[in-house]
């Protein structure tokens, strides 16, 4: 077994992409076994130097990938972000500081390309605080009773002049890119979408030898404008007495309308045999449960931690997001690995931010991923202090920075990457 410190991290060329990806597999528990599909699908994402590997003997036994990612900030501003992905060490080599030596050596290239932020979605929540990365968004999934949600049973579409239609894969591939873009407009937390993601999500690419196609449906309004699409599956389930008791299960789903998500939910509600929905990862503060006459119908079944972000640069980051309050702040902000960090003077208002280094005294005083947290407005610097995990330098700081730093909406990132 090779020592730590000889542990060879480096670069994967392409022809080596295979036994990266096996190695990626075997990290996240599962068959190592590729299809040449499968290979050829995920290397058309293949960019030289991004893709890392750790190698031991000539066998790959860890990996890492970025690339470039769109990320919008509240107010909808877009940033340059350094996404994080395929992170993982095989059980045989953990405890090498083998993750460490690549996180670093991506995040420092990161900086010198001038990304703002990196972003990453935590299989498991200690890994990446230690990096400097801060839980940004939460995501939440209802499942919905339906027979108990109180929807009229003779509904057949939407009261308002629009209409719901079900669509071909090459339409969704055509229509979708532009409604996500539309999202992207004005939901902090959403990541863009390549085009292998729209391939890969309606089957031109496989990149999953168990995918199988959804169902596609699209939501548009009076004028015929696409406001809305979604895509699930329905399982095949009966009772003992023959009956239906069928489950949607939603892939995804993208209204940029309230009368768009209205219609969507509403229509699988609708659909003949299914008794429950389930909704995917949805905001915590999705409109979902208070669009049905009663809420109870919908109970959450899953909710946790969902994109993670390290900030790259304070003041870009701070001056690209908007704000909903006008204040200042001095921010005393701690960094990992020397790569950011300082004291930070803050002026806001609903025009527009101002950051610039300072050497006044600090109000607040928290780490590098304790401010990623904060960013896109999801996380409370007061209940951060209450934790122990930040410090009022001044009494009221942690208040103010809630006056500032929070949103009347929550974050949400609807795509795992």
């Amino acid at each position: 077994m090779t020592p730590r410190a000889d542990a060879d991290v480096r670069p994967i060329t392409e022809a080596e992409f295979p036994d990266w990806l096996r190695a990626v597999k075997t990290g996240f528990l599962q068959t190592p076994d590729l299809t040449e599909e499968e290979v050829e699908g995920r290397r058309a994402r293949f960019v030289p130097g991004r893709y890392l590997g750790a190698f031991d003997a000539g066998r790959c036994v860890a990996t890492f990938r970025s690339f470039d990612q769109e990320l919008t900030a509240v107010g909808g501003a877009r940033v340059a972000a350094d996404a994080v992905s395929g992170v993982t060490v095989t059980a045989t080599h953990r405890r090498r500081g083998l993750l460490t030596r690549m996180m670093e050596r991506d995040l420092t290239a990161a900086k010198e390309r001038g990304d703002v932020v990196a972003t990453l979605v935590a299989a498991e929540y200690p890994i990446y605080g230690r990096y400097g990365f801060g839980p940004a968004t939460r995501a939440s999934e209802w499942t919905v009773d339906v027979p108990r949600a109180g929807l009229d049973a003779r509904w057949a579409g939407p009261a308002d002049g629009g209409r719901i239609d079900l669509v071909e894969a090459e339409d969704v591939r055509k229509l979708g890119p532009d409604l996500h873009e539309r999202l992207c407009r004005v939901q902090p937390g959403a990541i863009d979408r390549d085009e292998l993601w729209w391939k890969a999500n309606t089957g031109a690419v496989r990149l999953e030898p168990s995918w199988k196609q959804p169902f596609f449906a699209v939501y548009r309004s009076a004028s015929g404008e696409v406001e809305g699409m979604a895509a699930y599956e329905i399982d095949d389930h009966w009772g003992d007495a023959k009956q239906p008791l069928n489950t949607a299960s939603v892939q995804w789903l993208t209204g940029v309308t309230p009368a768009a998500e209205r219609a969507l939910w509403q229509y699988l509600c609708s659909i003949d045999w299914v008794v429950k929905v389930k909704s995917g990862r949805r905001a915590p503060d999705d409109l979902l449960p208070h669009l049905l006459p009663d809420p109870r119908a919908a109970h959450i079944t899953s909710q946790a931690d969902w994109l993670w972000v390290r900030i790259l640069d304070v003041v870009r980051a701070l001056q690209a997001r908007g704000y909903e309050a006008e204040g200042s702040l001095v921010l005393q902000v701690a960094g990992v690995d020397g790569l950011t960090g300082g004291r930070y003077r803050l002026e806001a208002s609903a025009e527009g931010a101002s950051c610039a280094p300072t050497r006044e005294s600090a109000e607040l005083t928290l780490g590098i991923g304790d401010l990623g947290a904060l960013w896109l407005g999801d996380e409370s610097a007061v209940r951060l202090a209450a934790l122990g995990r930040i410090g009022e330098e001044r009494a009221g700081a942690a208040r103010k920075a809630d006056a500032l730093l929070r949103t009347s909406r929550r974050p949400w990132c609807p795509d795992l990457f």
